[in-house]
C-alpha cells in the first residue's frame, strides 16, 4: 500500500497468456515462449519430447520438478494446434482387416 491505496499488480505490455502453463513475455527469454514462473523454454521440452524422453523424466529429472506434466501436455498440444490444424490433413483410410491384406 501506498499512500492508503492497494496497487494490483498489471501483466506486462506485450506479455501473451498462451495457456493455463505458458506465456510469451517480453522480458522473459526475449518473448519466447516459457513456463509460467520460470525461464524454461517450451522448445527445450519439445525437444525433450521428440527425442523420446518420458514425461517423468522431463518433469521430475530434467526440470527437478519444476514444471508439471500438464504443462507439458499443454505444450504438446498448442505445437499440434500451431503446426498440423492449419493444413488440411487427408482424412485416414480405414485400417485394413487382415484378410484384405493377404488379398493384396
Amino acid at each position: 500500500m501506498k499512500n492508503g491505496k492497494q496497487f494490483v499488480s498489471k501483466p506486462a505490455p506485450g506479455r501473451v497468456e498462451l495457456g493455463q502453463y505458458i506465456v510469451a513475455d517480453p522480458e522473459i527469454c526475449h518473448g519466447q515462449p516459457t513456463f509460467k514462473g520460470t525461464r524454461i523454454m517450451v522448445w527445450q521440452v519439445l525437444e525433450d519430447v521428440g527425442e523420446g524422453r518420458s514425461c517423468d523424466f522431463i518433469c521430475n529429472t530434467r526440470w527437478g520438478g519444476r514444471i508439471p506434466l500438464a504443462a507439458v501436455t499443454e505444450a504438446v498440444r498448442l505445437a499440434r494446434e500451431a503446426w498440423l490444424e492449419p493444413y488440411e490433413r487427408p482424412n485416414r483410410r480405414p485400417a485394413r482387416k487382415a484378410t484384405e491384406l493377404a488379398a493384396v
